[in-house]
């Protein structure tokens, strides 16, 4: 799998956009280049709505008004301003902006959309796009105001306004005016769209797809990042590797339960303390013993996330979509956002018990009830020292929080423009509760693995020879390159705020990379 953060430049239009090339852009900055036959095919499209638009022929958003205002007709006159009234009026999203590498990759997925040759834009306009993303000015896209259909209006309007030098935009640090932000990069703006590119650069599912690949992208390195911690977990509470065993999962089957055991087998290999720990006891408790069944089932959801993602990427989902070859203009449904909205619920529940079984791995490691021989709450000293007790807390906050934050946001849905839009998806508040999710998820791995090193070291303190695999070490000297073993109580929040650095880090993502 090529590294993200190691590819410089991603080309669209020839093939599909994959996961790897869609981070690169939208989070390490990689350059984008569209081939010159995406432009030809633009071209053609372009072509074919200034036909209808000639013929004054009937067509939705060309020759008509939107959704319910479908049923009125706009002469050929006023189909340019249409087009640019369309992005003033939508670009209503409000709310805190969404981060930059969330509106970057709206960006790119909007311009892979475009390439296909199916909405009747000007290559001008990609142009412009890609420009603004190598020169790095990004449009503020506040993150309320979409319903997943018709497609992310209200965000893509403010990218879209950006094209008509309108709007805000960050740019080399600073939050400027869409015109001014334009003019110091050098991007050349247009005064108004034309017929049809108001619903071309607006009518498509990319905020929510955009939030659906990074969150795709960082739950596939948290579970390997969950196999990693628990199998360092394991071993400092020693356990037993019988529920590993090989022979026990291919009854079963389940895939991802199958690779979870051999990746805690693998990681644990080479520790003295796990081999050394072997026959204390028949059984462990179940977030040790069932830490495959867990995170094995985590792991077969993000692969059908996997799956989903990787098509919604590739996808255009404007309307109406035209077909050249025959002139047709087909309106359809393509922006409902059903598939990202399921797809973002299921993983935002799928990764909400990742968190929850590390914060309970985490207690038995504290609790000196449970932790099968710690000192409790892991201090040297306690007592007079709290040790990782309010550790324990907070993990299980975010834990309680994510319980919440896990309900489905597809199963809602309120009807809009006077009941013709009458079923919408929720998809983009699905995507975006799934990444505070996401974010919950790493802080509590990241306190589970805290917790863990502290409670590795106090078994070495007792054996000295005692040690770690290769595969573990590699992570617990990453910690410790950082953080140091606590002897006495300290004031927690600085430790607590370089974990929570670490744990989102290109060094831990490059650990884990290695780990694979």
């Amino acid at each position: 799998m090529n590294k993200p953060y190691e590819i410089e430049e991603v080309v669209i239009g020839d093939h599909d956009l994959d996961l790897e090339g869609f981070i690169a852009v939208a989070r390490y900055q990689a350059k984008l280049k569209v081939s010159e036959e995406a432009f030809e095919r633009m071209q053609r499209s372009r072509d074919l709505v200034k036909r209808i638009a000639e013929r004054n022929e009937v067509a939705y958003g060309i020759t008509t008004g939107f959704g319910e205002l479908a049923k009125v007709s706009v002469d050929k006159e006023m189909s340019d301003k249409l087009s640019t009234n369309l992005v003033l009026s939508h670009s209503v999203a409000t709310g805190d902006c969404y981060k930059e590498e969330v509106v970057r990759g709206m960006m790119l997925l909007l311009c892979n959309s475009l390439s296909h040759g199916k909405s009747g834009c000007r290559p001008l306009l990609v142009r412009i796009l890609v420009e603004m993303l190598n020169k790095g000015v990004i449009p503020q896209v506040p993150e309320k105001g979409s319903l997943g259909a018709s497609g992310d209006l209200a965000p893509l309007s403010h990218i879209a306004l950006l094209v008509l030098g309108k709007g805000k935009a960050s740019y080399k640090g600073e939050i400027l005016e869409g015109k001014e932000a334009m003019k110091k990069a050098g991007i050349d703006t247009v005064d108004t769209l034309v017929n049809k590119e108001g619903l071309a650069l607006t009518n498509g599912t990319h905020a929510m797809t955009s939030l659906a690949a990074l969150n795709l992208y960082d739950a596939l390195n948290l579970i390997d990042l969950a196999d990693l911690i628990a199998s360092i977990s394991l071993v400092s509470l020693t356990g037993q590797k019988s529920a590993f065993d090989e022979r026990i999962h291919l009854l079963r089957g389940q895939q991802g339960q199958i690779h979870t055991a051999r990746n805690i087998l693998r990681f644990c290999e080479g520790s003295q303390i796990f081999s050394e720990s072997q026959g204390l006891r028949v059984q462990d408790a179940y977030s040790l013993r069932c830490i495959p069944q867990v995170h094995g089932a985590c792991r077969d959801a993000i692969a059908y996330v996997k799956e989903k993602v990787g098509i919604e990427m590739n996808a255009v989902t404007d309307n109406p979509l035209l077909f050249e070859e025959d002139g047709s203009v087909i309106s359809g449904g393509n922006f409902h956002g059903e598939p990202m909205a399921l797809a973002m619920d299921f993983l935002g529940i799928a990764v909400s018990e990742i968190a929850s079984i590390s914060e309970r791995r985490l207690e038995r490691m504290v609790n000196p009830n449970l932790s099968n021989g710690l000192k409790p709450f892991l201090s040297v000293d306690p007592g007079i020292n709290s040790g990782f007790m309010i550790v324990q807390y907070s993990a299980a906050s975010m834990v309680s929080e994510n319980k919440v934050l896990a309900h489905p946001a597809c199963v809602d849905s309120i009807p809009s423009s006077a009941n013709q839009e009458d079923f919408v998806s929720m998809g983009t508040t699905a995507a975006r509760k799934c990444s505070w999710i996401i974010q919950n998820v790493f802080s509590v791995l990241g306190f589970e693995l805290l917790t863990a090193c502290q409670a590795i070291d106090l078994r070495r303190k007792e054996e000295e020879n005692h040690g770690l695999s290769e595969f573990q070490n590699k992570l617990y000297e990453l910690v410790r390159k950082e953080i140091g073993f606590i002897e006495g109580d300290q004031e927690m929040r600085i430790e607590i705020e370089k974990i929570e650095k670490l744990i989102r880090s290109k060094e831990l993502t490059a650990v884990i990379d290695e780990c694979r």
